[in-house]
């Protein structure tokens, strides 16, 4: 199988991240339940993942990386632990649902205003509509960093300018971007960044979490067993515990934490450096095949996604047909994204996307490219 599906999860894996999650089924405990070498163990990787995500996103302190399940997960503490009755919430047409479903939830139970900043054909966004929806009563903007369709990067650093000087935070969805690029929260201005373990980080599925500035203070999403003040009716208050209810994954976070040595290795500019030449080598292929679009920009950095119909086909149907017929991995329909998929006009038909890691070869993108030549001429 030729798997381009790396925008929903990453299905090569360094063999390291397999090994340490083998290694850590086999001796850790839970963490901060008990003083024997088990759950000490636990505590200790657990706490290492944490420096590691910390350096990884320029989060000025460790015990403000709180894990999750993922970044569903993370973005839901983030937003409902941060709006409330009152407050106004902005955000774009780029969003997965991740984002879009938590603030329509907070809209019709807590009356959260709730405004979006639309894309137009590109998939792009005017950053002046960012200043034109600000309100007095703002509390946050959340936005991804890369559309999960299109694959179009955001400026997170021309949005934190306009938060800082209006007194609001700034919740980044790095679901696509996090282990593919630098991201350094301090630099960029961001408040609360969320992340995804399973996607360009490389490690397992069911890790993810949030890196919170110091200062920030988000209210407990689900409160329960924490090791630590047991006799307190309240959830404790200082992270990461006062977001953590619960047994964290650690054998998932050791193997996330095996993935992050593997990415310091690497070198993330060398990481991007191979996965935009990928998407270029294929948009380049694609973007003239008569009865082919294209859907995003690219002109500037983008993630590693390319999506693309094959003239009023329904993109599920040429999707198993890559499957079927050439045992190529895509991911057809909506993908979760349904404000981009009206503001680009596929609604109704979807689109096929392609997306790309750092062990995808050349002769994959080739062998793709082919494909969809042969499918368009069909």
């Amino acid at each position: 199988m030729i798997y381009l599906d790396n925008a929903a999860t990453t299905l090569k894996k360094p063999p390291q991240v397999g090994e340490a999650v083998f290694h850590a089924l086999q001796t850790l405990g839970n963490s901060a339940r008990g003083t024997h070498e088990g759950a000490l163990g636990a505590s200790h990787a657990i706490y290492d993942a944490r420096v590691k995500l910390a350096a990884l996103f320029g989060c000025a302190r460790p015990d403000h990386v709180v894990f999750t399940s993922g970044i569903t997960e993370a973005l839901n503490i983030a937003l409902c632990g941060l709006l409330d009755a009152g407050d106004h919430a902005i955000s774009t047409d780029l969003e997965h649902n991740s984002v879009l479903r938590p603030l329509y939830r907070l809209e019709a139970e807590r009356g959260v205003a709730v405004d979006f900043v639309p894309a137009d054909r590109q998939g792009n966004v005017d950053y002046a509509d960012f200043e034109r929806l600000m309100r007095p009563n703002t509390k946050l903007i959340v936005c991804t960093h890369a559309s999960n369709l299109t694959g179009n990067m955001v400026d997170i650093k021309q949005i934190s300018d306009i938060t800082r000087a209006h007194g609001a935070l700034l919740v980044v969805d790095a679901a696509q971007t996090a282990g593919t690029r630098g991201i350094d929260m301090e630099a960029l201005g961001v408040d609360v960044l969320c992340f995804t373990g399973h996607k360009g980080l490389l490690g397992p599925q069911g890790t993810g979490g949030l890196c919170i500035r110091a200062g920030v203070e988000i209210a407990p999403f689900k409160v329960g067993g924490t090791g630590v003040q047991t006799y307190s009716q309240t959830q404790p208050e200082q992270y990461p515990t006062r977001l953590e209810a619960g047994t964290l994954n650690g054998h998932g976070i050791a193997g996330l934490s095996a993935a992050v040595d593997y990415l310091n290795k690497v070198g993330l500019n060398a990481i991007r450096e191979k996965e935009t030449a990928l998407t270029r080598r294929f948009y380049e292929g694609v973007r003239a095949i008569p009865g082919v679009t294209v859907y995003g920009d690219f002109s500037n950095d983008r993630a590693a996604i390319v999506a693309l119909n094959i003239r009023d086909l329904g993109s599920g149907e040429v999707s198993d047909a890559l499957s079927e017929d050439y045992g190529i991995a895509t991911r057809p329909g909506a993908h979760c994204a349904p404000r981009l998929h009206e503001a680009l006009g596929t609604k109704e038909q979807g689109a096929v996307r392609f997306s790309f890691s750092c062990f995808t070869t050349e002769d994959e993108i080739d062998a793709a490219v082919d494909a969809v030549s042969e499918l368009a001429a069909e």
